[in-house]
């Protein structure tokens, strides 16, 4: 039988906010346990929740970002259940009218574009942390987390295969930071997803029973939970058994998923609005303000790209793929316009692989845009060619500021005078009757061995495109 995979996801994004969605404690990643909780988030009696401002104006630019419905009024719920990080016995989060509620997310694999629909994007605090390495025989609770405000994005069962939903989580990754709602750090707890996956015989409608795979803390790990928790239920399934809906975690060690707890419904928490809280009214006026604070959009982006400066959907995506790296495309392209896929190509090339290879983002690139753009317009009108712009390239990471400075000190600067060529072409023809003769009589080869010669007592100085041009001319003659 053929089976199909389905995939939903849902991505806990923390919000940038420097305090926490009820209260006005720290966030500050990687403060001391238990120093970044105050009263409310200890749930001390008598505390109230006051709900912080800045959590749901990033909650409406992701809604704003990926057409979504902004719900007003918008209602908090209490989610109840038990738990030691959890010090109220319930989280505050929001169940029936969230403050986003659908939109889409469109993705790219292998070429090939797909719409993902979004269910939903609810506001909730986070739990505290749950510590076991550093104890014998208990667990230690640290609940500076508890209270940090995050954005559940809650997508449809869209995706058919683990590349969908990495490319979907990649997109929205990429997403929150464009718009500056959440740093994406998930080496930090700050973008987590779940994977809801279920397989079902290729061309059924009826959904199978789904497994949630929990905390999904980078991409690979994504993709290689997806991929064994789909192959266990294809087993189990052909051997006849069925699928039990539960809670799983992914151990990266053994490449596995295994069971956490059996999966709870709605029912299970016992939602009710939280009488702590008012219903959250949004102005029509307060969306249209934080709509005119949005950054021009990836895919709005991507498009200027291909329709402006002629670059491929490739080529576009790779430059978009953050904020920081399409501000530093665009800053170069500004200053060379007439050279957008040069300076794309050294981007995605040697910038971006010197990055790579030194662990940096491109925000601590030692090159700035206007020392590429200079260097890059060297090329263009032929004052070096591309073998001796690498030499500056290396140059200019290692400190050096002036591309002509460089050029000069390394006497890099690329032989153009069509006379001097010329004069070597003939001195290397003259050296070389016998291999004029083979060109001639039709020894494609000896031609490349010609031009070797010419470079070689240039020392690769000359313009390769007049030297091919004077010495067909030549052998033509």
């Amino acid at each position: 039988m053929q089976w199909e995979i389905v995939i939903g996801l849902e991505v806990h994004a923390q919000l940038s906010t420097r305090s926490k969605i009820f209260s006005g404690a720290s966030t500050a990643y990687g403060a001391p346990p238990n120093t970044q909780a105050c009263v409310i988030d200890l749930a001390l009696p008598g505390v109230l929740p006051v709900l912080n401002k800045g959590a749901v104006e990033r909650a409406i630019k992701l809604g704003l970002s990926v057409g979504a419905k902004i719900n007003s009024p918008s209602i908090f719920a209490r989610k109840n259940y038990f738990y030691p990080d959890l010090p109220k016995g319930y989280q505050i989060s929001q169940l029936e009218l969230p403050v986003v509620q659908g939109g889409s997310i469109q993705i790219q694999v292998d070429g090939v574009e797909k719409n993902i629909r979004l269910t939903r994007a609810h506001l909730e605090e986070d739990a505290g942390k749950s510590l076991h390495e550093d104890f014998h025989g208990m667990s230690g609770i640290d609940l500076n987390r508890a209270g940090t405000p995050l954005l559940e994005i809650v997508s449809e069962p869209d995706m058919r295969s683990s590349a969908e939903a990495v490319a979907y989580a990649k997109t929205l990754h990429s997403l929150v930071r464009w718009i500056g709602i959440c740093d994406g750090n998930m080496q930090e707890g700050s973008f987590r997803c779940d994977a809801n996956v279920s397989v079902r015989p290729r061309g059924s409608e009826q959904l199978g029973t789904r497994c949630e795979i929990k905390n999904l803390n980078s991409f690979r790990f994504l993709e290689k939970a997806i991929d064994y928790e789909a192959r266990r239920q294809i087993e189990i399934l052909e051997d006849g058994g069925t699928i039990r809906q539960e809670t799983r975690l992914y151990d990266a060690n053994k490449d596995e998923t295994r069971t956490m707890r059996s999966k709870e419904d709605a029912n299970d928490y016992r939602y009710f609005p939280d009488p702590d809280l008012l219903p959250l009214e949004i102005p029509q006026s307060w969306i249209d303000q934080l709509k005119e604070t949005l950054p021009e959009l990836p895919a709005a982006r991507r498009n200027r790209y291909v329709t402006a400066f002629g670059l491929s959907a490739y080529d576009a995506g790779v430059l978009t793929s953050t904020r920081e790296l399409a501000d530093y495309f665009e800053n170069t392209v500004k200053q060379l316009s007439a050279q957008a896929k040069l300076c794309a190509n050294w981007i995605m090339g040697e910038i971006s692989g010197q990055l790579n290879k030194e662990g940096m983002e491109i925000t601590a690139c030692p090159i700035s845009p206007t020392q590429l753009a200079v260097l890059l317009s060297r090329i263009s009108d032929g004052t070096i060619s591309g073998k001796a712009a690498k030499t500056v390239f290396e140059s200019l990471w290692h400190g050096e500021q002036n591309v002509d400075a460089i050029i000069a000190a390394k006497g890099l600067k690329q032989i153009s005078d069509d006379s001097a060529i010329e004069k070597l072409v003939d001195e290397v023809l003259a050296a070389n009757a016998q291999q004029v003769a083979d060109y001639r009589n039709g020894k494609e080869k000896a031609f490349n061995s010609l031009i070797g010669q010419i470079m070689k007592a240039t020392q690769g100085k000359a313009n390769p495109a007049q030297v091919n041009a004077i010495l067909k001319k030549k052998l033509a003659g």
